[in-house]
């Protein structure tokens, strides 16, 4: 008998299996994919997810803000989908304070810690966009 936790020797046999296929695998982050996947221009979301197929909806903004109220109250835990929301919510007219109040609004029903950990993600992305800017 074996003192190793299955799941554990499970995991890692995997993990070395998927290293074995690709060696650079080994120093993949989901940041470094998610640098990869371009911010759409706010055009292409208002004609998407806006105004232009119906008149009478919703604005990109608008959807990308509920986007972001619903990934903090489910826990903040789909951290690249919420940096990616906030990416796109700021391209599409969405200002800081309007990201901040919709997280802060979202903490009532999903409580602190998502709240917390949301403020942080929002804030790094917009961080990440002041040092562009500059």
């Amino acid at each position: 008998m074996t003192d190793q936790n299955p799941f554990a020797a499970m995991m890692k046999a995997g993990q070395d299996w998927a290293a074995s296929l690709n060696p650079a695998l080994e120093t993949f982050t989901p940041k470094g994919f998610e640098a990869m996947w371009p911010t759409m221009p706010k055009d292409v979301m208002e004609a998407f997810w806006g105004k232009t197929l119906n008149p009478e909806g919703l604005d990109a903004k608008t959807r990308l803000l509920l986007t972001l109220m619903g990934l903090t109250i489910l826990g903040a835990q789909a951290e690249a989908q919420l940096r990616l929301t906030v990416r796109h919510a700021r391209e599409a007219g969405a200002t800081a304070q309007e990201i901040a109040e919709t997280i802060a609004q979202a903490g009532l029903f999903g409580g602190m810690p998502a709240m917390t950990k949301a403020m942080d993600l929002a804030s790094e992305v917009m961080n990440d966009d002041k040092d562009t800017d500059a």
